[in-house]
């Protein structure tokens, strides 16, 4: 059984954070970062019958097409992350009534979909990438174990030695082979680099002084056999790490909406977003 400190609820029943009970949770999940943008994409849902939430952590469950959906605003960043992953399992793989594991377990659909800067002069802006795998450059999985495959663990090790300044280690996911085959099998395929931060963590200095001020010129030098990171973002690599920790299937799909490298940024930002949860919903 597990401790009422460990999985809290609230009076009504529900998981702590995200405000949800179980029966308001569909197996398929779009997860966004901004709640606006959850309002995007469930504009485009039939019968939404759960609206739920706290904080930024929005849930719409409805119908697309006849099938279930819930989309899901889980703010920014791996800590963020950390919260949706661990109470998405919850939901339908702990029996809320006992506190205990259930005999048969779930593995969700979690497809997110986000925003990116590339690093690379040949993605252009407007560009819709999948991500194939994503480096954590981050702390959230230093906290966990998860399995590795052998492409994971080259990875990692490559990242260790391209980034000696770094004073923890980073960490790798993948993306759910089933997934991508069904939403990116004709998208190109990319490598995240998933940061903690928007200003330094991400090369940009203002009035700071960073342990990496060339960071964007070390990422675009980083090479695994045909494997470069390709864009920068704050989410992929938890999503991955815990989702393959889980036994979930994840996707990351970003639309670019900045050239970091060709100093360029999209004039209809507001557009490309729609064109790609239009995209990621018709192939549901």
């Amino acid at each position: 059984m597990i401790a009422d400190s460990e999985l809290i609820l609230n009076t009504d029943g529900s998981i702590y954070h995200l405000n949800l009970r179980p029966e308001d949770l569909a197996q398929t999940i779009i997860l966004v970062g901004d709640p606006e943008r959850l309002q995007w994409v469930s504009r485009y849902l039939d019968n939404v019958v759960v609206k739920k939430g706290k904080k930024d952590f929005i849930t719409h469950t409805g119908l697309w097409k006849g099938q279930r959906i819930s989309v899901i605003s889980s703010g920014i960043g791996t800590d963020n992350i950390d919260i949706v992953l661990n109470e998405l399992d919850a939901l339908v793989n702990i029996d809320f009534e006992t506190k205990s594991l259930k005999d048969d377990l779930t593995s969700l659909d979690i497809i997110r979909i986000g925003t990116s800067g590339s690093i690379q002069g040949n993605i252009a802006v407007g560009t819709v990438l999948a991500s194939e795998y994503a480096i954590g450059f981050d702390a959230l999985m230093q906290y966990y174990i998860k399995p590795y495959t052998e492409q994971e663990t080259a990875i990692k090790e490559v990242a260790q030695q391209h980034f000696p300044a770094l004073n923890f280690q980073p960490y790798v996911g993948r993306a759910s082979t089933k997934l991508l085959s069904q939403f990116a099998s004709d998208l190109p395929k990319g490598l995240t680099m998933t940061v903690p931060g928007f200003y330094g963590p991400q090369g940009r200095h203002i009035r700071s002084n960073n342990v990496y001020p060339d960071l964007i010129e070390k990422a675009v030098g980083f090479s695994l056999a045909e494997k470069r990171i390709t864009h920068l973002e704050m989410e992929t690599a938890g999503i991955y790490a815990l989702a393959n920790m889980f036994g979930h299937h994840a996707l990351s799909i970003n639309t670019i909406l900045a050239s970091r490298v060709n100093d360029q940024l999209s004039e209809n930002p507001k557009q490309m977003i729609d064109d790609m949860i239009r995209y990621v919903l018709e192939r549901v």
